[in-house]
């Protein structure tokens, strides 16, 4: 009898949906930890899509790229999420151990330059060599489009390294930054109210249009010592992508998560994020990336094809 009962209770525990079983743990830093696009790995945890795959995610905001890697680089993190491709890829010829896991943003329309409204600048090609133009850090998307102002659309003004949009905005509002970056829906009241005025959106430098501008790259040792977990990661990602863009729900607790008004978070989706930019599946336009990034001095030479498949090793993981 006692035998029975035993073989009753594991196969009911078999049948157990992987909400109620134990969860595995992962720790995820995240770029701009706020912005919508960056929103799977939190807003997707808040609305289940994780824990239903078994898993609890420890997620880290960070300032951008530089951050975001030395805490997967250094195991602080298993996963960073929003790190600029071409810094990915430094960092691996560098030695790092890391490997990219799935694209993160495609494109560059998301990203804006501002000003203040009292500012003579209006448009960007107004702006001298006197002038400063913000990015967040070094290997970032914000640097390289910074960097495409100048080499490609002939911009004078001088980047400097500013942080993260709220530590951006502080600077250009104390007048010791000109020009200052920022990405939705960070700064989109202030538009609105007319304290600043965009004079530059990440578009308009040509080649990042169709580039896969930012990954999701994941430690080495964690891929190798978790890789079950890593899946079930990437299969939630996905799920918790396409919530977000069929779910109204979603725009109702992002919008009471960084505390905006639904109508303004719906707008800066609409206008900022098309859902095609966010997609998990295809790395693109690598050939161009690795050639803007040798051009501006973030590769020595483009990555072989050994080198490629090596840094992108699982492009169908959580498929």
């Amino acid at each position: 009898m006692k035998r029975l009962v035993a073989l009753l209770v594991l196969s009911a525990f078999a049948v157990l949906p992987s909400v109620l079983r134990a969860q595995d743990s992962l720790t995820v830093a995240i770029g701009q930890i706020n912005n919508w696009e960056n929103q799977m790995p939190t807003l997707g945890q808040d609305a289940g899509f994780f824990r239903k795959r078994g898993l609890t995610l420890n997620t880290i905001g960070t300032q951008g790229t530089e951050q975001t890697l030395k805490a997967v680089v250094s195991g602080e993190a298993d996963i960073g999420v929003a790190i600029g491709t071409s810094a990915a890829m430094r960092a691996f010829m560098d030695g790092a151990p890391i490997r990219i896991l799935m694209p993160c943003f495609t494109g560059t329309d998301d990203l804006y330059w501002y000003v203040l409204n009292a500012s003579p600048l209006r448009l960007l090609k107004q702006a001298e060599a006197q002038h400063s133009i913000a990015y967040s850090g070094t290997g970032s998307t914000s640097h390289n489009i910074v960097l495409g102002f100048s080499n490609q659309l002939g911009a004078k003004a001088r980047p400097v390294p500013t942080g993260g949009v709220q530590a951006t905005f502080e600077l250009v509002k104390q007048g010791r930054v000109d020009i200052g970056w920022a990405s939705p829906p960070f700064g989109l009241t202030a538009l609105e109210a007319g304290e600043i005025r965009l004079i530059a959106r990440g578009s308009e430098v040509p080649t990042t249009r169709d580039q896969t501008v930012r990954v999701t790259v994941v430690n080495t040792n964690s891929l190798s010592a978790k890789r079950p977990a890593i899946e079930r990661f990437a299969r939630a990602y996905r799920e918790s992508l396409d919530w977000m863009y069929s779910d109204p729900k979603a725009m109702e607790m992002y919008a009471a998560k960084v505390n905006l008004p639904v109508r303004l978070v719906t707008y800066s989706r609409d206008e900022f994020h098309p859902k095609q930019a966010m997609q998990a599946d295809q790395i693109k336009n690598v050939e161009q990336v690795m050639s803007d990034a040798v051009a501006v001095g973030m590769l020595k030479a483009p990555l072989n094809r050994d080198q490629l498949m090596q840094l992108f090793p699982e492009p169908n993981i959580g498929k």
